[in-house]
């Protein structure tokens, strides 16, 4: 566990226009910087100058989109509840981490749980995943697979 002044060594500090860029970026990552300069009220270049310095801190830490699985042909989300033997969870992790069906992996609070989403183009494709990587990982002692049936929300961006 970090003690306060190593972890206030590794928070970067922004200000409310940082928080405005930020707000504006997740809203809009194409937003050219003239037009987020001209809603923010600054320069072009300052507001340059402030995205290269949130990038170079590790704020921002790259932009993407974001895909519809359904309009690509990903009709199946799920989630897998993975318990690991303690001394191989590393192992498990760095092995599913790469995967490319593991959309998230996370490492849970409970007897070594991973928790694991994946995207598949329908059932049979998650049940190949399940046989084929999932069951056969060494340290793997359990899976319990749940099924997203519908998303009301998608967790794309923080709360600032």
């Amino acid at each position: 566990m970090m003690n306060k002044s190593q972890h206030d060594s590794d928070v970067f500090a922004i200000d409310e226009i940082d928080r405005k860029i930020i707000v504006s970026l997740y809203r809009n990552g194409r937003i050219s910087y003239t037009d987020l300069a001209r809603e923010i009220g600054l320069s072009r270049v300052s507001v340059q100058s402030r995205i290269n310095m949130l990038m170079e801190e590790g704020v921002i830490e790259r932009f993407t989109a974001v895909i519809n699985p359904e309009k690509i042909g990903i009709g199946v989300s799920a989630f897998f509840y993975v318990e690991v033997e303690p001394h191989l969870l590393l192992e498990v992790a760095e092995q599913l981490k790469d995967d490319p069906f593991v959309t998230s992996l996370y490492h849970m609070t409970g007897p070594s749980k991973l928790h694991v989403q994946g995207l598949f183009r329908d059932g049979r494709e998650m049940e190949e995943f399940l046989n084929e990587k999932l069951y056969t990982l060494t340290g793997v002692t359990r899976v319990d697979c749940q099924v997203m049936l519908k998303s009301y929300k998608t967790p794309t961006g923080i709360r600032l």
